[in-house]
């Protein structure tokens, strides 16, 4: 799939917020200043040519839904940030958070319990 501009990604959570929506419903979602309608509609069905929505027609009506979950999303987002910019390495990932987001020794072992429990978890 392609990759999300900020902005699309924020109609994705608004569509995931949702499940299913036309125009004018995420029209009212989004903050002020709004988008003119027809602006909204061709940033929508943008999203639906990239794969990330579907519609289904009533009349001449299309009430659009997410074709992939927002879990499905993160974790391929994930995975892209990590090979982009960690060279695929959590150690690079974790390092990068201890020393630019200066986590706290709670943090760190908060970290060290989650990945104790991970690792118990997954023994017979």
């Amino acid at each position: 799939m392609e990759t999300l501009t900020k902005y699309e990604e924020s109609l994705m959570r608004i569509f995931w917020k949702l499940n299913k929506a036309l125009v004018r419903d995420v029209l009212n979602e989004l903050p002020e200043p709004k988008p003119p309608y027809t602006t909204l509609a061709s940033n929508i069905k943008l999203l639906e040519k990239k794969g990330y929505l579907d519609h289904r027609t009533y009349g001449n009506i299309h009430e659009y839904f997410p074709t992939i979950t927002q879990t499905e999303y993160r974790k391929t987002s994930f995975n892209e940030l990590l090979e982009d910019y960690f060279e695929g390495s959590v150690e690079n990932v974790l390092s990068f958070m201890v020393k630019e987001k200066g986590l706290s020794e709670k943090d760190m072992e908060e970290l060290q319990k989650l990945i104790d429990n991970m690792g118990n978890s997954s023994q017979p």
